[in-house]
């Protein structure tokens, strides 16, 4: 399958490897342009990873607030979405020829949002798990591709619990649906909204969402109005 990934970090990298080594090619990439706490755009170790492995590859690289349908080369069967701070508006997915998906770190619907590993922890959750998700206008509330649970290590933290057991999951669980997705096994649970949870970014901004443009607003005591638009 020809694949566009947009994501961040050691985790994105570690999906498109495991992408290309089952055979699939990846035919672009979008992330952040530099690490987080780094500024120097000039230094390539500044670099976020994802960025830094598609350079060498010739693989064309997007900033991922820049993403957009024209960014999505012809012919790509799969959008994969891995770690990714940017939502992916709906043009961009329907530029994917088969399917766009992502991964979320909880057993959805439970822990909707960014910091879903943080919330598991402070909540005292005994057990928690990953998903992968087909991506659509409701953030984190598509149909379920597929999900396991894990037991929470006791003593565990936000990054080790990320580190040595949900993002491995996740790699395993993004392949496995890019696979069955390729041998025309195609996967689609409802989320039971009565279940669902929602938690707010602990210290993180808000989900970017670069394909809503404001088109025109009006300012009042009573508020603001807003029309939105996905490019």
């Amino acid at each position: 399958m020809n694949i566009y990934i947009s994501g961040r970090g050691a985790f994105a990298v570690q999906v498109a490897e495991a992408l290309q080594e089952d055979g699939h090619r990846i035919l672009g990439a979008a992330s952040p342009g530099l690490r987080k706490g780094h500024t120097d755009d000039s230094q390539p170790m500044s670099w976020d990873r994802l960025r830094s492995w598609s350079f060498p590859r010739s693989i064309p690289w997007t900033e991922a607030a820049e993403l957009r349908a024209n960014h999505i080369p012809d012919k790509v069967d799969i959008i994969v979405a891995a770690h990714s701070h940017a939502f992916i508006g709906r043009r961009t997915r329907a530029r994917a020829g088969v399917a766009a998906i992502g991964y979320h770190p909880s057993l959805l619907p439970l822990h909707r949002g960014r910091d879903a590993i943080r919330w598991t922890i402070r909540d005292g959750d005994k057990v928690t798990g990953g998903t992968v998700y087909h991506l659509t206008e409701r953030t984190d509330g598509g149909p379920i591709a597929a999900q396991e649970h894990i037991l929470v290590p006791p003593g565990s933290t936000p990054e080790s619990l990320w580190r040595e057991h949900l993002a491995p999951l996740g790699v395993h669980l993004l392949l496995r649906v890019v696979n069955d997705l390729a041998n025309d096994r195609r996967i689609e649970v409802e989320q039971d909204e009565e279940l669902a949870t929602w938690e707010p970014a602990m210290d993180t901004a808000p989900l970017f969402k670069p394909e809503l443009i404001a088109l025109s607003g009006t300012v009042s005591s009573n508020g603001s109005k807003w029309a939105l638009i996905d490019r």
